[in-house]
Order: structure tokens, then sequence, then C-alpha cells
């Protein structure tokens, strides 16, 4: 874990742009960072999910994250609201463990939800039932997740910069540079 430590501060210090308030929350961001990378060179799946304000962000994960011109394979990261266009109708925990079970039976090798957005939007019931999940939540600090303030005037940029590191993280974890 050290070594992710001093290498993803590295990483923070080594950005063109101003990341610094990232120094001290890279003690919140390692553990969380270095779970999800795990499971994807593992082989599982990631299910992409945002809340509305936060859409076209996860429109630019799944353009960005597995473009050709990055030069790298390719990873399993698919829109969850895409899979399963009913997902929004989705209220009791009854259609929730069956939703899980069809998702199990599609992704044998496992899945994670990748969450990005407030902590009280319906999608919540479905992420927070996992501990295994990545989360990026706005306004809301709930253990195993990394916060945001929706307030903050430069939210959008900070989420392109945590983006920025993920992929950083990622490939470097891949190339056996950490």
């Amino acid at each position: 874990m050290q070594k992710l430590l001093d290498w993803t501060l590295r990483a923070i210090r080594e950005e063109r742009s101003d990341f610094s308030w990232m120094e001290e929350r890279r003690f919140d961001w390692t553990p969380l960072i270095r779970s999800a990378v795990e499971k994807m060179i593992a082989g599982q799946t990631v299910l992409l999910l945002t809340d509305s304000k936060r859409q076209w962000f996860g429109r630019y994960i799944l353009g960005a994250l597995n473009a050709p011109e990055n030069k790298r394979p390719f990873f399993p990261v698919y829109p969850l609201e895409e899979i399963f266009p009913n997902l929004s109708r989705i209220q009791s925990p009854h259609e929730i463990e069956i939703l899980e079970d069809m998702l199990e039976i599609s992704f044998p090798n496992n899945y994670f939800f990748w969450y990005i957005g407030e902590g009280d939007t319906p999608y919540t019931k479905i992420v927070y039932r996992s501990e295994e999940n990545f989360l990026w939540l706005l306004d809301e600090e709930i253990p195993g997740s990394f916060s945001l303030s929706a307030s903050d005037p430069l939210l959008d940029i900070k989420l392109l910069q945590l983006y920025r590191l993920f992929v950083r993280t990622l490939e470097a974890t891949l190339f056996d540079e950490i």
C-alpha cells in the first residue's frame, strides 16, 4: 500500500493542472483505487452508473477509457443504464435481487459498480448493497467511498482530474510500474 501511496503523491505532483487539493485526500483515495484496479486487472466487469447531473461525465469516461489511441488493452466498462434500460424503475429489494441475479449470470467473472453522483438517488439503493463498489459520492460520506462537494465551483475539473489519476493508476498497474 505504501508503494501505491508514494506513487500517487508523485502522480499528483506531476500533474500540470492545480491538483494540490488531492495531496491530503490521497489517503482516502488510495485504498479505493487499489481495490478497483485490482478487480479490473483480475477481469471483473465495471458497471458505470451516474446520477443525472453527472451523465456527461459517464459518457466522457466511456468514450475515453477504451479509446483505440490509448494503445493498451481495453477494459470491460459498461453503462448499466444501457444494459438494463428499466433500471430507474427498480424500487423494491426483491427487484434489486432479481437485477443482481441477472448481472451475476451475465458477468460470471464478477462485476462491481462504479457510481458517481449524489448519495440520495434511487440508484444508491443498488450500489450501497455492496462494500465492493467504487463510489465517488457528492455531499455524502460513507465508509469505502470518495466524497466531494456538489457545490464546489471546481467540481467538474476535480472529477476530470480524478479520472486522469484513475487511468494513470490503472495503466501503471497494468504495465507493472506499481
